[in-house]
């Protein structure tokens, strides 16, 4: 895959949180007290001044920390880590948000065993932030242009979802549905009716629609104006894994929207 840069026209969002979206606000208002106890703060703490119940701050913490943005020192309280003070340094914070991102995309491709993809729509088209692949797990070959194939692919579908019905059919008006694979859906209202039914949480799937050879599933990471996914894709032989694999990767979606959102 290659990122993508193509301007088009404006469209309305319908924006909907979802899971990953509520995880990086809790994580936010962790991160968020933590930078305001220079001297640290403990995780009874934290728990009393965010009112997240100790579980879930204990697996927020488990991530923060594993992600670099926060750190715990000697007495056990927290501090703000490594990673958040690249990120929010004015100087060079392009690039380390790219690579914070490339290592947690890294990550995610190791723990899942599958390529990931950021996607996301921007100036009415879809494109290709960044990726993780690797020998074992290669990367869709784009055969098609990813902006051109949005109503074949797991990642176009989730963007597509993402947007109200007048941009939806902005995007179709500019990219004819072209049949790709057997499996290619190229009828407007068919496809139109299928985003319109979905629901936000459900990961979108491509069932071979893109290329005869390869499954892929795409999660939304949505804030604000950002209008973005998670994708995965896997070889047709790794199918069975499909559902475990986007299982896996919506969970590790807080971090990536973490990281847009700092």
């Amino acid at each position: 895959m290659r990122p993508s840069e193509r301007r088009g026209n404006t469209v309305a969002l319908k924006h909907e949180p979802t899971a990953p979206y509520h995880s990086a606000q809790d994580a936010l208002r962790v991160l968020e007290t933590v930078a305001r106890h220079t001297a640290g703060i403990t995780d009874a703490e934290l728990a009393r001044t965010t009112g997240l119940d100790p579980e879930r701050l204990t697996t927020l913490l488990r991530m923060l920390r594993r992600e670099g943005y926060v750190e715990q020192v000697a007495d056990g309280a927290y501090v703000t880590g490594e990673a958040l003070t690249r990120l929010s340094s004015t100087h060079e914070r392009d690039q380390a948000l790219r690579d914070q991102l490339q290592r947690t995309l890294d990550e995610l491709r190791d723990s899942i065993g599958a390529a990931v993809y950021i996607s996301r729509y921007v100036d009415g088209e879809v494109t290709i932030a960044q990726y993780a692949d690797g020998p074992a797990t290669p990367a869709v070959n784009e055969w098609v242009d990813f902006r051109s194939s949005a109503h074949a692919t797991a990642l176009g579908k989730s963007l597509l979802s993402q947007l109200d019905h007048n941009g939806r059919r902005d995007h179709l008006s500019r990219h004819r549905m072209t049949r790709l694979t057997s499996r290619t859906i190229t009828n407007d209202k068919l496809l139109l009716s299928r985003l319109e039914a979905q629901p936000p949480t459900v990961p979108h799937l491509d069932l071979q629609e893109y290329a005869v050879g390869t499954v892929c599933a795409a999660v939304p990471i949505t804030a604000g104006s950002l209008v973005g996914c998670l994708a995965l894709s896997l070889p047709v032989d790794q199918a069975h894994r499909l559902r475990q694999a986007t299982d896996r990767l919506n969970r590790g979606a807080a971090p990536v929207l973490l990281s847009l959102a700092i």
